[in-house]
Order: C-alpha cells, then structure tokens, then sequence
C-alpha cells in the first residue's frame, strides 16, 4: 500500500454561496497537479482534519471541504438558527459546482463514502462532463428501504439498542416516523433536548457497528456536544426527507455514469448499508470495478485501505 509523508494544507477558505452560508474548503498536495475532491460522509461529520497519506502529493491537488452546517463551516447546525431548509442535497451539489468553478478545476476525481457515495453520484449524474473518476467505498444511495433497514429493521440485531433509539423519542411524538421525529426533536429551542437527541441518535449508530469486524465503541459518540447535534441534526433532517431523491434514483440514472471508471468498495459485514447496495450499483455501471471486501463492515479494515489506496495509485496512472 503506497503511503506518502504526511502533507498538510497549502491554502485554505471559505466559499461564499449567497445565501448566508460560507462552506470551508482547503488544498493539499500539487497546486498543478489532478484535482481530486474528498466528499465526507454523515451527513454532517465534516471532512478530514488529518494529514494526507495516500494520495501522492507530487501528483496529486487534493480538494477537501466541509459541506453546509458542519465542521468549519458556518453557521454551524448546532446554531438553532442555522436555517435547515438551505441544506438539501441540491444545495449541497451546487456548491460543490460552486466550488469547482471557484478554485478553477475543469475536471475532478470524486472520493469518499457512506454518505458521501450519494452526494458524489448525485453530482455525477448531474455533471458527469466533470468528473475524471470516482472512488467509493461502503455505498449508501440513501433509498427509503435503506433508510428504513438502518434506522429500523438493524433493530433485529440489537433489539435492546434499538428499543433505547426509539424510547428517545416521547411517547407523545412517535407517529411511526422515528426519522421525522427526531428531526423535530433537534429543532428544540431547549439545547437539552437536542443534546439528549443526539445522544440517543448516536448510541444506535454505535450499536449497528459494534459486532463488525473492526467495530468499536464510540465510533459516532466521539466527538465535541456540538458536533454530536450538528451531525444528528444534518442527519436527521436529509434523511427524514429521504435527500429529497425519488425511490431507486441514483440506480435508475446509472446510465449517466458511462464513461467515467470507478472503483468501489463495501465490506461482506457492513449491518448499516449492505453489500446489496454495491452489487445493484456495479450491475448497471460497467464502468466500475467492485470489490466486496470479507473483512469489514461499514468502519472499514486494513485490506480496504489496501484497495482504496491501491485505487488511487491506479488512477494516477489511468489519468496520466
């Protein structure tokens, strides 16, 4: 597995997008060299803050950003006034047009995961004259059976877990919609309430992990009180909306992908998004390599790390 020494940032910034949000986004890498753009899951978590290592530094300029509302980016969703109804997955799609227009890119690779998988087939099937390569791994297409088997049918694997997920919401607001529940519950104007939310969001989100082969506790949990309700608000608000995608759509418009060579990556034991979303994916596009990975789940192991770096090695090659 190539690894490079650990390169930092050479230019950071934020992104203006007229619409009262400033979306932070920095540079690493080759100023002259292929543009790449990490996509980072959640929704909400916000990008890395490490040092890269896998991406060769000589070749390639490696976009990284913070999508709207989380991270460094303002204002923050843990802000009760941060305005929700500004961040859809159109939203977040053109600013990453935006942004690529901004820093002057004519063409992109696109990486990432989980989340990040919808947002970067998304912005493929919108703009696939922009997009040199993709690079994926533990696929989510956010389609309502998806949303449905995590947030609900996992529960038959850890049904104590998932009674304390449901027992977070007041008897009197369940509804039979756990998602749009908890969405209103972030939108508490007591930040008690959305503390405790986010903390019941996320001990379930630990719990779906927890028997994978490299799961561990605290995976989600782990991180600052504003950052659990920012993540758990984002969350909850896309996918209570179902990202604002018709049913199957990212699999239907697979056909707009043609062209582009991608690698993808999933793990046999991933209980959140299951390898079936991958296998879907990979039937309709010809131009993706999927490799089912029998050591990991939704967290990863070594030997996805192996592939993805392999990957980007692969495509330095492939793109010249």
């Amino acid at each position: 597995m190539a690894e490079y020494p650990p390169t930092y940032p050479y230019d950071s910034g934020y992104l203006e997008t007229g619409d009262g949000n400033r979306v932070y986004y920095e540079q690493l890498g080759n100023p002259e060299g292929q543009p790449a753009l990490s996509v980072h899951g959640g929704p909400g978590s916000g990008g890395s803050r490490g040092p890269m290592r896998v991406w060769d530094p000589a070749y390639y300029r490696l976009i990284r950003f913070d999508q709207r509302n989380c991270g460094r980016s303002t204002p923050h969703a843990s802000d009760p006034a941060a305005d929700m109804s500004l961040n859809t997955t159109q939203h977040l799609i053109d600013d990453m047009e935006r942004l690529r227009e901004h820093l002057g890119v004519e063409r992109w690779v696109l990486a990432g995961g989980s989340w990040g998988t919808t947002l970067i087939l998304a912005y493929a099937q919108q703009h696939p004259e922009r997009v040199s390569a993709i690079l994926v791994q533990a696929l989510m297409l956010t389609r309502p059976s998806e949303l449905y088997w995590l947030y609900e049918g996992a529960g038959r694997f850890q049904p104590e877990a998932w009674d304390r997920f449901r027992e977070g919401v007041p008897e009197a607001e369940r509804d039979g919609d756990l998602l749009k529940a908890y969405a209103r519950l972030m939108e508490h104007p007591d930040r008690a309430v959305r503390v405790k939310a986010a903390a019941d969001w996320l001990a379930w989100e630990d719990a779906v992990i927890s028997n994978e082969p490299n799961g561990k506790p605290g995976v989600y949990s782990d991180r600052e009180v504003d950052d659990r309700i920012a993540f758990v608000r984002i969350c909850a608000h896309i996918f209570s909306n179902g990202a604002w995608l018709e049913p199957d759509q990212l699999l239907r418009d697979a056909h707009k992908l043609a062209g582009i060579p991608a690698v993808l990556s999933h793990g046999r034991h991933d209980l959140g998004c299951p390898v079936q979303n991958a296998w879907e994916l990979a039937k309709r596009w010809p131009d993706a390599r999927l490799n089912i990975v029998e050591d990991s789940g939704h967290v990863g192991s070594e030997a996805m790390r192996r592939i993805t770096a392999d990957a980007v090695e692969e495509f330095k090659h492939r793109l010249g």
